[in-house]
């Protein structure tokens, strides 16, 4: 059995644009024959556009998949991971967990620790599921895992209870006013003397003043606090960062 970590290019958007191109070009080709100048127009235009975002989703899947040459998915996951490091016995936390990659992937890293994966499953990635995550596991042969079902925005957990935790872009996928806010309820859960490493698109449209976030974690006694890029080719190149809107990704570390 292996593992199946799929897409973070679900393949139900890429249809839907396959589906939105074919309806387009289809009400041009009629506009045509009808002789509809104005119609044929707009419509034009729209299959133009909905060729250019299918063809960019395509790309986007190509670019993260474990299949692929590139493998960026794996790439990231990899690095995120790397910064997992418990002591024996201690306890890790990946808030939306996905399909389980890096949650496993913490796993691995640290098998005298334990690794709890968090994720509300939702219908934006209908293929991931709590039994995906516990076959991915299970594939990969790590037993230092569990998966629970819970929301990014309020944890069902205890203050201080981790060693460890991380996220892997997840936060900006979260329809909220202030995502400060999500890393604050996630930092709860965090014990002293642990650290986290959270990896998201850290643009100020999307979390507003990250310097003036990192300083607030600094005065209540976070150490080492820090925006880590990975955007300057470790893993992904400055070009994919700006094609795929990946423009800002970075690993916000550090040590409570």
């Amino acid at each position: 059995m292996k593992a199946d970590y799929r897409n973070w290019m679900p393949l139900g958007m890429i249809y839907s644009g396959f589906g939105a191109l074919s309806l387009s070009l289809v009400l041009y080709v009629v506009c045509m024959l009808f002789k509809a100048d104005v119609l044929s127009n707009v419509f034009l235009i729209i299959t133009v556009a909905a060729a250019a975002v299918t063809l960019w989703m395509l790309a986007m899947y190509r670019n993260f998949s474990y299949e692929g040459k590139r493998q960026l998915q794996k790439k990231i996951i990899d690095t995120v991971a790397a910064y997992a490091v418990l002591p024996k016995g201690g306890r890790g936390l990946d808030v939306g967990c996905g399909s389980g990659a890096l949650t496993v992937a913490c796993a691995k890293r640290n098998p005298e620790a334990h690794f709890t994966g968090i994720d509300r499953w939702g219908k934006e990635y209908a293929s991931f599921s709590l039994k995906l995550c516990e076959d991915n596991a299970g594939a990969e042969g790590v037993k230092n895992v569990s998966f629970i079902k819970g929301d990014a925005k309020k944890l069902d957990l205890e203050d201080e209870t981790f060693d460890f935790v991380t996220s892997n872009y997840v936060y900006h996928n979260i329809s909220v006013k202030d995502r400060q806010k999500l890393l604050l309820e996630t930092l709860r859960t965090l014990k002293k003397g642990g650290s986290f490493a959270v990896h998201d698109i850290f643009s100020r449209a999307k979390y507003g003043d990250m310097d003036a976030f990192m300083k607030r974690l600094k005065d209540v006694g976070y150490e080492d606090v820090r925006l880590v890029s990975t955007t300057n080719n470790d893993p992904i190149t400055p070009f994919e960062a700006f094609w795929m809107g990946l423009s800002g990704s970075a690993v916000l570390y550090g040590r409570k």
